[in-house]
Parts: structure tokens; C-alpha cells; sequence
């Protein structure tokens, strides 16, 4: 679907509702006739999909806590 600057300011919440029904996949607004910006719904991702999303991908190594002392003398000076 392609409208124009013009269309897209005046029917701007109607084309909120055609893309959050899925009526439209995108919605082109142009201006003088060339396409100019691309408008498309964000689908919400539900965080019990994000979380984890990595799991067994990568492995920590066993002393990964070994330098907590040491990094934390760099960056504030003192002792835990």
C-alpha cells in the first residue's frame, strides 16, 4: 500500500489500525510520487522467548570469577 505525505497525515491512526490488524504488511508514504519512508508493525516479542535465547550457545569458563578482585582494585581503586 502507498500513500502520500498528504494521505498519511490525515488518515494517519487509520493506518495504525490496517498494519495493527495485519490488513497491510507496510505502508509506503511518499512524497511526489517517490517512496520516501517505509511504515510497518513491531511485533511485541513475549519475554519468556527472549529469555534463554542463547542457552547452550556459549560456555563460560570454569575461572570466570578467578579476577573479580583484581578488576574491581582497577576500576575503583580499593579493596571489596
Amino acid at each position: 500500500m502507498q500513500v502520500n505525505v498528504v494521505e498519511a497525515k490525515r488518515d494517519f491512526s487509520k493506518l495504525i489500525r490496517l498494519l495493527e490488524t495485519k490488513k497491510a504488511d507496510s505502508i509506503m508514504v511518499s512524497r511526489n510520487g517517490k517512496p520516501v519512508i517505509k511504515m510497518t508493525y513491531i511485533e511485541e516479542t513475549p519475554v519468556s522467548k527472549r529469555i534463554g535465547v542463547a542457552r547452550g550457545k556459549f560456555k563460560s569458563p570454569d575461572d570466570f570469577d578467578a579476577a573479580n578482585d583484581e578488576i574491581y582494585e582497577m576500576l575503583t581503586g580499593g579493596s571489596l
